[in-house]
């Protein structure tokens, strides 16, 4: 029994997976966060540029 808890502790196969994965999903929050906050700045100056043809 103390054989096979010590090789699953061992055990890093699934490591570097989880670890991509966790790279890809703070990357892709980054890139949200951006293109929403440029997606609201464009917003604004659409409407600027509407107001100022009216």
């Amino acid at each position: 029994m103390a054989k096979i808890a010590s090789d699953f502790l061992r055990d890093e196969s699934g490591a570097t997976a989880i670890e991509y994965a966790l790279i890809a999903g703070g990357i892709s929050i980054v890139v949200i966060t951006a293109v929403n906050s440029i997606g609201s700045s464009m917003n604004d100056r659409f409407v600027t540029v509407n107001e100022r043809l009216k």
